[in-house]
C-alpha cells in the first residue's frame, strides 16, 4: 500500500510520525495502516534520527516547563496544606473526607522516604492509621483520643 502514496503523502506521513511518534496514530491521521506508516518510516533512515531528536527536545521542553512552574506549584501545595489545618474545615468535613486527605498526605510523604532508615516512622504511622480505623469502626460517644495513647 505504501507504493500507492505520492511522494508528498509519504513526506507528510514521515513529518506526522516525527511529530506524533506513533505508527497507529499517524496511520489514522493519513488514512493508511500502521504497517504502511512503519514501512515508510523505516525506508527513510533520517526519520529515526529526527524522531529521537524530537523526543529528546520534547522531554527537555517539558522538564523546563515543570521547572518554570515549580514555585507556583509549591505555593498551591502550601495553600492546600494550610486549608487542611483549618479547624473549621476539619469540623465540617466528613470522617471519610478527613481519612482520604490524611491517607493521601501520608502516602505522598512516605513514598519518597529512605525505607531502611524510616521503617520505625512507617510502623508508627501504620499504628496510628490502625488506631484511626478502630475509632471509625467502633465509635463511642465519650471516647477520647487519649484512650488510645
Amino acid at each position: 500500500m505504501a507504493a500507492r502514496l505520492t511522494d508528498a503523502q509519504k513526506k507528510k506521513v514521515i513529518a506526522d510520525y516525527v511529530e506524533v511518534g506513533s505508527y497507529a496514530a499517524v496511520g489514522r491521521m493519513n488514512g493508511v495502516s500502521d504497517k504502511t506508516v512503519k514501512a515508510i518510516v523505516k525506508a527513510d533512515p533520517e526519520t529515526s534520527r529526527i524522531s529521537e531528536q524530537k523526543k529528546k527536545q520534547n522531554t527537555l521542553d517539558m522538564l523546563q516547563y515543570m521547572d518554570d512552574r515549580r514555585k507556583k506549584a509549591q505555593k498551591i501545595m502550601d495553600t492546600y496544606l494550610e486549608a487542611l489545618l483549618d479547624p473549621k474545615k476539619i469540623k465540617n468535613a466528613s470522617l471519610s473526607q478527613i481519612a482520604t486527605a490524611f491517607g493521601i498526605i501520608i502516602d505522598k510523604f512516605v513514598k519518597n522516604t529512605n525505607v531502611t532508615s524510616d521503617l520505625n516512622k512507617l510502623d508508627e504511622i501504620l499504628a496510628n492509621i490502625q488506631t484511626l480505623d478502630e475509632i471509625v469502626a467502633h465509635p463511642a460517644p465519650d471516647r477520647n483520643i487519649e484512650d488510645y495513647e
